[in-house]
């Protein structure tokens, strides 16, 4: 239903296009050693950064915003590039923190992230938040189902997993904060209550080097 006042985006072919590249791309692939599609965190972020006033444009990037990091690297950008434009590969890339394979060490890439996102355009930030907020919302619950056990996943298990979020949704809330970034802020609070770890805003830098790999 066209909203009153709003400008509703329009969704055609190319955002069905980019659907079915991500699902070919991220196929066979799941969520952290689960039997979950890695396709539904896709479309989730899609999801979220249309919710969050994106437009087509913004939907695709959403859709193929794991595309470099997880399946080919620079050649896939260019491949993005070339197929959805320079704005879709712009986002793309601004959501990347791995070019290369082997990635680096976790600490050193997510540390760069947190410089890189400080930067970043509008359309990048709310992707990024909208792709943050998908995990941490997912995290959440299946923290509330499996406890403890979950941070065996995370490469920086709990203390290092709490660190980033709450080091992002704090650079999120710090200019032009939205729906998405504030939604964000909510889930980073709830993790952080159900797990009874206090919020390390002044702590960062100092947490995450003691994370391991």
């Amino acid at each position: 239903m066209k909203r009153a006042g709003k400008n509703v985006p329009r969704l055609g072919p190319r955002l069905q296009r980019a659907f079915r590249y991500a699902a070919e791309k991220h196929a066979g692939q799941t969520r952290k050693q689960t039997a979950v599609p890695y396709l539904s965190h896709l479309m989730g972020v899609a999801s979220l950064a249309l919710e969050g006033g994106g437009d087509e444009d913004i939907a695709i990037a959403a859709l193929l915003h794991d595309v470099v990091e997880d399946c080919g690297g620079m050649p896939r950008l260019r491949e993005i590039r070339r197929m959805f434009g320079p704005r879709v590969a712009k986002v793309v890339e601004g959501c990347t923190d791995s070019f290369v394979e082997p990635k680096l060490e976790w600490v050193e890439r997510k540390r760069d992230y947190l410089r890189h996102v400080k930067h970043a355009d509008r359309e990048t930030r709310l992707v990024s938040a909208a792709d943050k907020l998908h995990n941490v919302r997912t995290i959440l619950a299946d923290y509330r189902q499996q406890g403890e056990s979950i941070w065996r996943r995370f490469s920086g298990k709990r203390d290092g997993t709490l660190w980033y979020y709450r080091a992002l949704s704090d650079e999120f809330r710090r200019k032009a904060p939205n729906r998405i970034t504030r939604e964000l802020e909510i889930a980073v609070q709830e993790l952080e209550r159900a797990t009874g770890v206090k919020p390390q805003r002044a702590a960062g830098n100092k947490r995450a080097r003691r994370v391991g790999r």
